[in-house]
């Protein structure tokens, strides 16, 4: 067999790289980013956690060990503008810094935020002081996000939970559930945003409609960390981004 010469060319995202870790039974984040990061000069990267199919804040903390190698499974020779570990829970229970240390260690990366983060940074940004929180979790899951975030400076002034433990069935929570609990949680002039916590929610199709109906901002994680990422990927273009979050001065969109 003959060798025929050919040339190396750089790398696929030459406007941004991005890398996703996800988690093993997530079926919604992966999905919301390739919705948003459509530009044909992005490059998105994703490898998978092994996460537990009940959620509790054992299984939640387990993933820590199993970050280091699910980092590494990304390509080795991409050089990320930001990676994003895609959990909320875990990224409470773990520890921001924690994260972002690990993924440093195990790729090469420029930036690295996950939901808890670019949620606290998203409801800085558009003003927000006093939220309510809907979560699709047990009281012992949901609970760490609320303190998380009063620990951040905020007032949580009233947080709705779906009480479920299983994963598998979060993904498939209908939307027009999700909506209905956000109008419950935000309708008091007691908060002044709404926080929509969790990865594996479809939330992008309600937020819009939830600010109208509220007159005031909806924070999703999924597109909090689509904004923080586009943000710390030095302004990376996002295609038809839900919410006050994009219009906001100073969005990374």
């Amino acid at each position: 067999m003959e060798n025929f010469p050919y040339q190396l060319t750089g790398p696929i995202g030459t406007g941004a790289t991005l890398g996703l870790v996800v988690l093993q039974t997530d079926e919604t984040v992966e999905q919301d980013f390739r919705r948003l990061f459509r530009a044909d000069d992005t490059a998105l990267y994703v490898t998978r956690i092994p996460s537990g199919a009940d959620v509790t804040p054992d299984t939640l903390r387990a993933m820590q060990k199993a970050l280091p190698e699910a980092t590494r499974l990304l390509p080795a020779a991409a050089e990320f503008d930001c990676v994003s570990y895609c959990c909320t829970s875990g990224a409470t229970l773990i520890g921001p810094d924690n994260v972002a240390r690990i993924v440093r260690e195990n790729a090469s990366v420029r930036a690295v935020t996950d939901p808890l983060t670019a949620s606290r940074a998203a409801c800085k940004a558009v003003g927000a002081e006093k939220l309510a929180i809907v979560s699709p979790y047990i009281a012992a899951v949901a609970a760490p996000i609320s303190d998380a975030f009063s620990e951040a400076g905020f007032k949580v002034t009233g947080a709705l939970s779906f009480g479920e433990e299983i994963e598998a069935r979060v993904a498939r929570i209908d939307p027009a559930s999700i909506h209905t609990a956000a109008l419950s949680a935000g309708e008091s002039s007691d908060c002044d945003a709404v926080f929509l916590s969790c990865t594996n929610l479809r939330t992008l199709d309600i937020i819009d409609d939830l600010e109208e109906r509220l007159g005031k901002p909806v924070i999703s994680s999924n597109q909090a960390l689509a904004w923080h990422t586009a943000g710390l990927a030095g302004g990376t273009a996002l295609d038809h981004p839900p919410g006050r979050l994009f219009r906001h001065p100073g969005s990374g969109s």
